[in-house]
Formats: C-alpha cells, sequence, structure tokens
C-alpha cells in the first residue's frame, strides 16, 4: 500500500461520564425572550429570569416528577406563596412544602455550585473575550487552546443523546475524536445567543464549493474566566430560529 492510501486508525471514543434518559433540550434564542409575556417572578422566587432559562436549570428540571417541577415552578421561579401553591396543585400545605423539598434537593445536584452568580455579565468585555478565544481555538481546529478555557468539572453534551462527559481531559479527547478527528476542520462559527448564554451556530467549510455548511448550534456556559459547559445541538432545524441559514457563502 502506497503512504498515500494509508489512513490513521480513528480514535477510540471515551468512556461517558454518566449515560441517562435522553434529554429533549432545545435552545431559544435571546432575541426571542422579550416577546414572553410579563411574568415578573414574586417575592418567594429564587430564581431569577435569566437563571430560569438557562439550560443548566431546564436540563435539570427534566429530572423531576410532574407535581415536583411544578411545585418548583410555582414557588421559585414564578414567586407563588405556599398556600398558592398548594391551592393550585390542589393539596395540603405539608404536601406542597414536601413536594417543594424534594424538587430543591434534586436540582440542587444538577446545577453547578453558584449558579449563574460566577458567570459575566452578558455582553461584557469578559464574556467577549473568553467566547472570542474559544471561538478562534475552535475554528483552527485547536483542542489543547480550547481545553485550556475550560473548568476542571466542565461538562460536554449533546442533546438528545444521553451520553454526558465531564472533565477537561475527558472533553478534549473526545473533541479529537470526534469534531477533530481527520484533523483541523475549515470551520466557522457565527455568534448568537441562546437561553441567556452565548452561543454559536457551526458551519463546516465544503471542500469542492465556496460554500459552508450548517452543522448545528454550540452554546457556552461560562464561570468566571473559564467555560463550565459545551453543549452542542445538531439539528440544523433550530438554526432558523436564530435567524442563522443553512448555508454561507465563503
Amino acid at each position: 500500500m502506497s503512504r498515500s492510501a494509508r489512513t490513521e486508525p480513528a480514535m477510540a471514543l471515551p468512556t461517558p461520564t454518566r449515560s441517562g434518559e435522553p434529554l429533549w433540550l432545545e435552545p431559544y434564542p435571546d432575541a426571542l425572550l422579550g416577546e414572553l409575556p410579563d411574568a415578573a417572578p414574586g417575592p418567594q422566587a429564587r430564581y431569577e429570569s435569566r437563571e430560569s432559562v438557562s439550560l443548566a436549570f431546564v436540563s435539570a428540571l427534566q429530572h423531576l416528577p410532574p407535581r415536583q417541577r411544578a411545585a418548583l415552578l410555582l414557588r421559585d421561579v414564578l414567586g407563588f406563596h405556599g398556600t398558592e401553591t398548594a391551592a393550585m396543585l390542589d393539596c395540603s400545605l405539608d404536601a406542597a412544602n414536601n413536594l417543594l423539598r424534594r424538587a430543591r434537593a434534586t436540582i440542587a445536584c444538577h446545577l453547578p455550585p453558584g449558579g449563574r452568580d460566577h458567570a459575566p455579565l452578558p455582553g461584557s468585555a469578559r464574556e467577549q473575550e473568553i467566547t472570542g478565544r474559544f471561538a478562534d481555538a475552535f475554528e483552527r481546529g485547536d483542542v489543547a487552546a480550547i481545553v485550556d478555557l475550560l473548568t476542571d468539572d466542565a461538562w460536554l453534551t449533546m442533546p438528545p443523546l444521553p451520553l454526558e462527559y465531564q472533565g477537561r481531559d475527558t472533553v478534549g479527547h473526545l473533541l479529537s475524536a470526534v469534531s477533530f478527528r481527520n484533523g483541523p476542520q475549515r470551520t466557522r462559527l457565527i455568534p448568537t445567543r441562546a437561553n441567556g448564554q452565548p452561543a454559536f451556530g457551526r458551519y463546516s467549510r465544503d471542500p469542492h464549493s465556496p460554500i459552508s455548511h450548517a452543522h448545528g448550534l454550540i452554546v457556552l456556559t461560562l464561570a468566571g474566566n473559564r467555560i463550565s459547559a459545551i453543549t452542542g445541538f445538531h439539528d440544523n432545524s433550530v438554526l432558523a430560529r436564530f435567524g442563522l441559514p443553512r448555508t454561507l457563502p465563503e
């Protein structure tokens, strides 16, 4: 076999950190958040509106049974009092409070420590600096530079796939084995925002034509000066909601 005909063996995929049920999650454009009905939270609310639409919070809600989910949303997001929540759930106050306690315990296990308090302000210079470095590294296919931006316990998920990967080395391994398995790709990232978080439309350049084809959406969760989660959506149908096309000219 000639040297040019040889192919490198495919890199083995890392073992997922955890695997569960499919995560039915879709990104929501920030541009449409202003069109939602005004539902200012009451004084009992624990979560600000910005945090209650985050991918981490919406993902965590899926781990709750329906009545626990309802109790948590009514009390901690919308800010209803306990008696109001009990009336809407058609149960006693003690039962409503019990649902809330169990829901809070479950949610706490799935939300990052500190919530959104550690994230840079949307549109701030710090947020732009972090996301700019990520976009530059991703477009160059520089996995080491991407890993340098991650927190030690960073997650990579790809809803609705149930496989979740945690840790800088594991995420770097997965990116090398999947996103950049053929080496640096001709990739373009177009900035946007989803669920109150920085995001990018991802486009892969066609080597045979001056066109880049859509390859889903990437949403980043930031913590301090680093990235604590990368969520990849590979369904190109979501791009239209963000005003992003299926193809881009060079």
